[in-house]
């Protein structure tokens, strides 16, 4: 089979802070003064936020963050990752760097020189957190993903349990962020279904969706995704862990791709979930049947959905299609 490695992706749902390695959380526990915080034990989203807000408090300096960008990007090149889309809300750390602001200067700069020694393009998503953030907020949080957008921030996600927290009322917000340039990436279709994907597409313009696989229970949504051109941007062990699919072999995926949608493969939360992309896609083709052209579909998909620049667009693209067009190479039959 082809090196799934060696096929170049993009990576575009990845939460910043849950894509740290497990060696990491260890060490900055370890500095922090308190136990390494357990990163499983979880079945639904509410106890996988339970996780999270275990894990939040290792955070205690500027240089944590910095590391985990250094990290974040070399596993990236490692994985066959050239442009990588990562999100983040950091008035989580407000106590870290007293001002949304200076969280901003801090990743953005370092992924900047980080993308440059490991030949990775890093762009950012600014999160709207739809349970935490007040449509007002929201505003806000749109303004200053914009005066960051000449560094690096090139869309707007809305994250948390979309149960109860439907996209409708942040309009206001992605308004604001798609009038500015920025790409409308929310979060809809995991926990809630096709009525959360209509209302992030039809009311916030979304470009992706964040997950987007209960589209599939709405023939004509499914429909209307393919005419939009909507990429979802799918995470298959995620799915699976949070019980969004009751098995693999149930995943929704193959069946969107069929109908013609848009997909691209993702890890969402590494440390939490396990697989890293480069292993999504190994799983997507082991335990999903992908075949070689599938998979170098969503892999185009992610790179043409974020917002690389045209020159990384091209190689990546031309690139993809050198990794299609060689042979795979043949296996040898097990004695015996």
């Amino acid at each position: 089979m082809r090196d799934l490695r060696c096929l170049p992706k993009g990576h575009l749902h990845l939460h910043f802070e849950l894509g740290m390695r497990p060696s990491t959380l260890a060490d900055l526990a370890a500095a922090a003064g308190i136990p390494t915080p357990r990163t499983g034990g979880f079945t639904e989203f509410g106890g996988f936020s339970d996780v999270i807000g275990g894990i939040l408090p290792v955070f205690r300096r500027p240089a944590d963050f910095e590391r985990l960008v250094d990290e974040m990007v070399s596993d990236a090149a490692d994985e066959g990752v050239v442009y990588l889309e990562p999100s983040f809300w950091p008035y989580a750390h407000l106590g870290v760097f007293g001002s949304a602001e200076a969280a901003w200067e801090t990743v953005l700069a370092r992924s900047e020189e980080a993308g440059a020694r490991n030949g990775v393009t890093v762009r950012w998503m600014a999160a709207v957190d739809r349970v935490y953030d007040s449509p007002e907020q929201a505003v806000e949080v749109a303004r200053t993903a914009l005066r960051h957008a000449d560094r690096g921030v090139v869309g707007l996600g809305l994250h948390n349990d979309e149960n109860g927290w439907p996209p409708e009322p942040f309009v206001a917000a992605f308004r604001v962020a798609r009038e500015g340039g920025l790409l409308s990436t929310p979060h809809a279709g995991e926990l809630d279904g096709p009525e959360s994907v209509r209302g992030a597409v039809e009311a916030l313009g979304a470009d992706r969706l964040q997950h987007g696989i209960r589209a599939i229970e709405d023939p004509a949504l499914v429909d209307d995704l393919l005419d939009r051109g909507t990429c979802l941007d799918v995470c298959p062990t995620s799915n699976l862990l949070l019980s969004v699919v009751p098995s693999m072999a149930e995943h929704p995926l193959p069946a969107l791709l069929r109908a013609g949608v848009r997909c691209s493969i993702n890890a969402d939360d590494p440390l939490l979930f396990g697989p890293t992309c480069l292993e999504e896609y190994e799983l997507c083709r082991r335990e999903l049947g992908l075949s070689d052209e599938e998979l170098a579909a969503c892999a185009r998909s992610s790179v043409l959905a974020g917002a690389a620049p045209e020159p990384v667009r091209a190689a990546a693209l031309a690139a993809i299609d050198a990794w299609l067009a060689t042979p795979a190479p043949l296996t040898t039959p097990a004695a015996g």
